[in-house]
Parts: C-alpha cells; structure tokens; sequence
C-alpha cells in the first residue's frame, strides 16, 4: 500500500489498509470450492466447507487434527486447498512486514493421511512468506530470510533454490517501496508444469538507509535503519528469473532495457505454457511495455506497448481467454478505462466495455457465456454497481444491480459465474450481504435477500447529504455534508473539512461511515459541527483520465486550489460561519491540510495535519515520480507543491502531529516544517508519538491520546454549536 491510504472508522479499525490481519497482497475471504457451488471456511477452529443451496456443511479439516498436542498450529491467518483437494496449507502465527502480515509458520494437512506436518522445518519461527502448493500438489514452494525453497511432501525434503539471498539481495519478494508503491509482495509463481518456478530478484545494494532514531528503547539511543529510495534517487535492480526445482538453477529472462531505470512490477505464466508474460513501466512510468518470454530459451518478445503523457498504472492481474491466446487488459488509451481483448502476440485488440465511463475493475469473465462481468458507475462517481457486456464487444452495457439500491456495491462471484455473494452499503446503510444466483439475479432466499434486511434498518434522523458544487474555475466537484443535530438554519455554524486529494484514494463515497469522523472523541453531529469532505481533482475517482491525471506535476497545487474553490463556496452558505472553518487530514490528506493552510489562510482559521510530507522532494521515488515527474530535470513542480514552501503564511491555528518512527513518511518531515514556522516566527502546536508508525497506533493508549489531542485542539480553536446570526 502507499501513504495516501487514510479514510474510515479508523481505517477499518486501526488502518486495516496498513495493518490489518490481512493475508498478502489482499486475498478474498471468500474461498470458492471447485465446482464454484460451495466455498470453504474456518468456523470453531475446524476447516468445513458449506454448499451454497443447501447450506450443509462438512468438516474437511478437525479440530481435533489442528489442535492437538503435537500440533497446535496457534492462530490461522489463511489456507489454501491443493488442485486436487487431497491437501491443505495453512498460514500461522504470522507477523507483519511493514504493512501486512506476510512472514509466518505453515502446515500441510494430507486428508488422505489425516496427518499434519510443518512446512521448512529448522528455518526461523514466522519466517516464511507466501507458501503454496505445486500444481500437483506434492511440493510447496516459499521464500524465508530472502531466498527461495521448495519442500517434497512425499519425500520430506527441502531443498534451497536460491542461496544468494541477503538483506538487499532480495529473491522472491520486494523491497520496501515495490512492496509500498507497487503492492508487490509474492514475487514467485510456479509454471504449469510444476517443473520450475519464476521469481522476481531485487537488487537493492546501493539504495541507502534512512535511519529512524530509537530514544526509549534504551538508555542509549540507536538508529533503525530503512532502505528507503528517496525521490531521484536510483532504484533497485530487478530481473526475472526461471529456477529449474530438480538442478537449483536459474536462468534469467533476456528483458531490454536497464535493469535499475525500468520496473517490472507485474509477471506471470501464460496458463498451460512455458511462457511468461510480464509489464516493464520506464522509470517515470509513461512508458508500458508487455513482453512475452521463452522460459526455456529466456528471450523476451515486446507484444504490447502504451505511452501515457502523465503515467501509466501497474496493471491488476491478467485474465487468459480463448486456451490462453488472449487476454484481459484495462486502458485508459481512449481517455476512459476500458476493457480490452488482446492477442498473446498483441496483434488483435478488441474493445469489450464502450462509452464514456470507467471500468472500476473487472469482476467475472464467463467465457461460457460470453459475458465480462465488471463494476462501474457512469452516473455517480460516489457509487458502484455490477455490470455485464459480451466478451466480444459486441454488446452494450447492462446494469446487473438493482437500480433500486443506490450506494455502493461488491460482488464475489463463483467461478462457475452461477452464484454470488452480494454486500451492499450506502452513507445511510451498514454494510449487508445476501447470496444471489447470479444467472437469475435473485436471492437465494428472501428471508436473507437485502430487500429483507433493509426492511430492519431504521433509516438515520440526520442523514448525510451529497451534493455537488462548481468552483469559479468551472470545476464541478462532488462532496458530502453532515449536518448537526436539531439543526437550525437561523443560525451559523462551525465547519471542518475532511481533505486527502491525492491520487490514491477518495473521500467522497456513497458508503457506510461518510460523514462520520473517526478520530473524534465525541459525537461532531450532536456537539454541533458541519463535517464536509470533497473530492477534488486528480483523486481515482471513475471520472475518467483527464480527471484522474490532471493532477499530474501538480500535487499540492491543483488539487489544493479545488478545495479552497469548493471552499470559498461553502463558507457563503447561510448557515455556515466563516469565522470557524476547520480543516484536517493525515498522510497525503496531511499535506493537503498543510497546503490549505499556508496557500489559503483567509479561509482556513484551524488546522490538524497528521503524518505530512512537508517536503515532497524527501518521499519515496515511485510515488514522486509518477505523480510529479522526474526531479532530475526540474524539481519546480516538487517545490511548488511542497507545504514548506508556503509555511511562512500561517495566520491561522495549526496542530501538526508524527510518529518518530514513520517508515513512510519520514519524521524529517516534521522537523523541517517546524524549521521552516520557526524561521518565520510562526506559533503552532505540535505532538510526536515516540516510536509509532505512519499509523500512530501501537503502545498502550496511543489510539485514545491521539482522538483526545485532536478533539481538545479542535473544541479549543474552533467551538462547536450554533451562533445566532
């Protein structure tokens, strides 16, 4: 994940997006059976799997297997069922790796045997990562300590496939900024055949350390050191190679192009071949280029190139079509993201989804049917639904979603394409799921279909309301408002805005929790605040690519001046006080505030900026150079965005809050703006956690410190309650 990535009830409850007990790079919860007319599941500690219609289940994996005394796996974080159902892995006791848990102990249970044995018996406790079974299912494959292993389950034993692997000679896994800025994690795939393996190898020797200081640990303070590519600086290497399991050796893929100036941030095998397909982005991440390799021979084919005048994303995963002669693709090339139909050898490209409208991301192929299943929103930007065309383009776009549930929807479909589970969730409805057939598009039973359930749900008195508002520079922006309890239009009240802007998440969505403020100790409704968040420009919202990459050179100044705009409208409403007119966020939200402030002082009176990148040009190198260009031409557009630029502006009350010990955005950040306020004679206060993370919540009572010294600054310099006008 990336630093942008703050919205929600805690995010989730304690940043599930940067902490959560999340399996790598986000599985579904949802394990489809193979025939897609069940799904598997662990309830009371015994795995079962439960059939969709008739709702039975049965036990695959006991209680009495997993726990017993020579056994006890401890906590399950994930499994996996062997192709041919006969095994089990299980994912335990694991531990985090800057943002999820992805390092842990696993277990094969043989169901045949009814035994269970641990897999890289000797290695560290919790230190292997992304485990899985071969596709025979007769050896798993995992990375500890860096390097590359595979067990033989009949023959029990291990064998090292990599033995180079170091703290920066890294096989099979990422670095730290592939891991946060590309969401690479698992960085080996087995071939089809199970006779070899493809992996990624970073090369991170000459990425310098940044070091974190640790001064409460110890009566003598000690540095934590981060391999941390800051923004021009040289990346990793990285290359991909092909390790044969029964020789140990490997032979690395012929890709052109420098191995430290371009990424590979996507590979995979082509399915039933011995070919691989992976995505090279140019350092600056305008250029895309699919190459189709040989992995007996290691040549490499370039089948597809995209250009972009901005940047060109990482792509999700590829979906194969028609026995693997096509596959699936996203483009933004025609100024919306659609999905394309593209020939191995790139030579055929069909376009499936048609219209002025994004894909949000593809959901279902029924290839059976000729049917792509995609989410999408051509209307609301706020709100998803479930869409279908045929596969061949040939159709016209059909809404699947009842048209009357308005809000936000996802859909996990088997892969049969029969079944469905349907969660539904707006501003005014908690998130609530219903098994559907998808072919009918009915629920399986009414007792349990949404239409029942929201049949309980009281609707809320005060309820959220979503508005639009169009900025004098022509620039309409959608936003969501709260207003107080018992509120009285005869009277002004305070506003707080709830601000990100960057191009990694939105704010402004038709789903549970909009309006409600997280870090608040208290109720902002009841005391008698009007809560606002927009959404400006440059933020991913389905408005298509010029909306999404204007931004582009310009964090920190587009996006800043389309919330003073929207901003400047709100406070003339009637019933808002300009005089109290609040602002807050964190991480990329945080550098928003600190921009709002500085740039736009007669509108902003308060300020809460937590865990900001005061300067852009201290922040990691993907992230700055796709967004703002490469700084090795000009850092012009770095210091026209960068808060410190602006901190001489102050006029209003400013709380700034960090962790020392942020990995991501680093603590530097905050004491080169308090250098910057300091040198303008500019008064603000300020909170550090010691020790805590970009999310500031480890350590007893941290999370409950934090919402008090937020509340208490934001009650003291911007009081709630209606004032007569």
């Amino acid at each position: 994940m990336n630093f942008k990535n703050i919205t929600f009830k805690l995010v989730l409850i304690v940043l599930i997006g940067f902490y959560g007990n999340v399996f790598a790079q986000n599985k579904s919860d949802l394990k489809w059976t193979k025939d897609g007319n069940g799904y598997y599941q662990m309830i009371n500690g015994e795995l079962v799997s439960i059939s969709i219609l008739e709702n039975d289940r049965k036990t695959i994996v006991s209680r009495e297997l997993l726990y017993n005394s020579d056994t006890n796996l401890g906590r399950i974080t994930d499994f996996e069922i062997s192709e041919d159902g006969s095994k089990v892995l299980f994912y335990t006791n694991s531990k985090k790796v800057w943002r999820y848990e992805t390092r842990g102990d696993y277990f094969v249970a043989d169901l045949k045997a009814n035994t269970i044995n641990q897999v890289g018996k000797g290695k560290p406790a919790s230190s292997l990562m992304f485990a899985k079974f071969s596709p025979d299912g007769n050896k798993v494959a995992y990375v500890s300590q860096h390097n590359l292993y595979v067990d033989d389950l009949q023959t029990k034993i291990s064998k090292a496939l990599t033995t180079d692997g170091t703290d920066r000679i890294i096989n099979g896994t990422f670095d730290w900024v592939y891991e946060e800025e590309f969401d690479c994690r698992d960085g080996f795939r087995w071939s089809p055949d199970g006779q070899s393996i493809a992996y990624w190898q970073i090369d991170a020797r000459k990425i310098r350390n940044f070091l974190m200081i640790n001064n409460t640990d110890s009566i003598y303070a000690f540095t934590i050191p981060v391999e941390y590519p800051k923004v021009g600086q040289d990346p990793s290497s990285c290359k991909v190679g092909i390790v044969n399991i029964t020789t140990a050796q490997t032979k690395w893929l012929d890709i052109p192009g420098d191995q430290v100036q371009n990424y590979i941030p996507r590979m995979d095998w082509i399915p039933k071949s011995n070919e691989i397909i992976l995505q090279q982005l140019n350092r600056e991440q305008n250029v895309s280029k699919l190459y189709v390799a040989n992995a007996t021979t290691a040549t490499v084919e370039n089948i597809y190139s995209e250009t972009d005048k901005a940047w060109i994303d990482a792509t999700k995963d590829w979906q194969w079509i028609n026995e693997g002669k096509e596959f699936i693709w996203l483009s933004e090339k025609d100024g919306w993201r659609h999905t394309y139909r593209i020939s191995k050898d790139g030579k055929k490209q069909t376009l499936i989804t048609k219209g002025d409208f994004d894909v949000i991301e593809n959901s279902l192929i029924d290839e059976k049917n000729n049917l792509l299943y995609y989410m999408a929103s051509p209307l609301s930007a706020t709100q998803k639904y479930l869409f279908k065309t045929k596969l061949n383009g040939s159709g016209k776009p059909e809404m699947v979603t009842p048209s009357i549930l308005p809000g936000t929807h996802t859909y996990e479909i088997s892969p049969n394409a029969v079944f469905a589970r349907h969660t539904y969730t707006s501003a005014l409805v908690p998130p609530i799921t219903e098994w559907m057939r998808l072919t009918t598009l009915n629920p399986l039973t009414m007792a349990g279909s949404i239409t029942n359930q929201l049949g309980r749900i009281k609707a809320p008195k005060n309820k959220v309301e979503f508005f639009k508002i169009k900025t004098e520079d022509g620039i309409e922006l959608d936003g969501w408002m709260k207003k107080p309890d018992n509120f009285d239009q005869t009277k002004k009240y305070p506003v707080v805005f709830y601000v990100y802007g960057e191009p990694a998440t939105q704010t402004v969505k038709d789903t549970y929790g909009a309006g409600k403020n997280w870090l608040y100790a208290g109720d902002m409704s009841k005391d008698g605040y009007v809560y606002i968040s927009i959404e400006n420009r440059g933020t991913p919202a389905p408005k298509g690519r010029e909306w999404r990459k204007s931004i582009y050179k310009n964090i920190g100044v587009l996006n800043i001046r389309d919330q003073a705009m929207a901003a400047k409208k709100i406070i003339e409403w009637p019933f808002i006080d300009k005089n109290r007119v609040a602002v807050w966020g964190w991480s990329g939200g945080g550098s928003s505030t600190l921009n709002l402030m500085f740039q736009y002082p007669e509108i902003y009176k308060t300020g809460i900026a937590i865990a900001a990148v005061g300067n852009q040009l201290t922040y990691d190198n993907i992230y700055q150079e796709r967004y703002m260009g490469s700084p090795l031409i000009t850092k012009e557009a770095y210091i026209k965005g960068s808060p410190i630029t602006y901190a001489k502006n102050l006029n209003g009350n400013l709380l700034y809050i960090h962790g020392t010990a942020d990995d991501n955005v680093h603590y530097q950040n905050a004491e080169m703006l308090i250098n910057e306020l300091i040198k303008n004679r500019k008064v603000f206060q300020m909170m550090s956690y010691p020790n805590r993370s970009h999310s500031i919540n480890e350590g007893e009572g941290t999370s409950e410190h934090l919402s008090l010294t937020y509340t208490r600054f934001l009650q003291q310099y911007c009081p709630p309650g209606g004032k007569s006008k």
